[in-house]
């Protein structure tokens, strides 16, 4: 059998800030061919936008491993922002008319890191990037989900959150209203700016400044870890939002103690001092979780030979 005709899978995670696509062989599940591009959450972006996304991660993926691209036979796509029956149709559509797989099962990119970093498939999945949810899974099979409103509505404790809370303290101080935190001086050199009157002109000026972002949050975690008293504040209310997912999910439906705690998301995998304030703050409300840390929810998506 020569390499363009080896059955193919493939297993998509698309999220607010990035996407990944890995390429597998349908025989043995092995990863044969991996893409990335920027996020694709079909709430985040227009449709067209997130669907450009998802094709060139999916063009990588094929590039990698040295084949044509073609269809393969089954696809699993966790993207955030498709949880409505309209949005899977959309999804649906575009695979079927872009000719991407012959089957397809899509899913929320939080099962994916259930599967991915719990025993069985079983406990929470924690989403912690650019925004922020929970799921959880039980024995049965039973789900629930907590968060995911959005930056408007939700996404408490996600490195979006974070960065809104630094810009206020840093507002705050400016002004007097707050303690001194070297949150300001921070987020001027970032940003280049000369004083702080300059973050209005230059937030305000973006079409969308939640693109400016994706950087403040590590920011803010670099700054607690080196003492900043107000900063350590901020992560530790980020926790306690990000625990209080957690608790809603664990609570719904019983689950085996310590819970299994799957966490996934540019801000909590890069950040030890959040994963462990996560960690305290549900052990203060009695809820012993065993935490692990899923940097490639990708990985979660079903790459293994489809059942016929």
């Amino acid at each position: 059998m020569s390499d363009q005709d080896i059955p193919l899978i493939l297993g998509i995670d698309g999220g607010a800030t990035k996407t990944i696509a890995l390429l597998g062989d349908a025989r043995t599940g092995a990863v044969i061919g991996r893409g990335r591009s920027r996020g694709s959450n079909f709430h985040v972006y227009a449709p067209h936008a997130a669907f450009a996304e998802l094709d060139g991660a999916i063009a990588m993926a094929f590039a990698e491993a040295r084949l044509e691209r073609r269809t393969v036979v089954a696809a699993c796509m966790g993207v955030a922002g498709v949880s409505r029956i309209e949005d899977e149709q959309m999804v649906q559509h575009w695979v079927t008319e872009r000719y991407i797989a012959d089957r397809l099962l899509i899913a929320n990119d939080g099962w994916l890191v259930i599967s991915a970093g719990t025993p069985d498939g079983v406990g929470i999945g924690l989403i912690c990037g650019t925004g922020s949810i929970a799921f959880r899974r039980d024995t049965k099979g039973r789900t629930a989900r907590a968060g995911g409103w959005g930056y408007l509505i939700g996404d408490e404790g996600s490195g979006y959150d974070v960065a809104v809370m630094a810009l206020r303290a840093a507002s705050h101080a400016a002004d007097g209203r707050g303690p001194h935190t070297e949150i300001l001086p921070a987020l001027l050199r970032h940003w280049d700016l000369a004083e702080p009157a300059d973050l209005i002109t230059y937030l305000y000026g973006i079409a969308d400044p939640r693109s400016q972002m994706v950087h403040i949050g590590p920011l803010v975690v670099n700054l607690a870890n080196a003492g900043d008293v107000v900063a350590q504040s901020i992560v530790s209310r980020a926790a306690d939002e990000l625990a209080q997912m957690v608790r809603t999910v664990a609570r719904a439906l019983q689950l085996p103690t310590p819970v299994s705690v799957a966490v996934s998301g540019s801000m909590i995998v890069q950040s030890e001092l959040l994963q462990q304030k996560l960690i305290q703050s549900l052990s203060a409300q009695k809820l012993p979780i065993h935490l692990s840390v899923v940097p490639d929810p990708t990985m979660g998506t079903p790459l293994s030979p489809p059942t016929q």
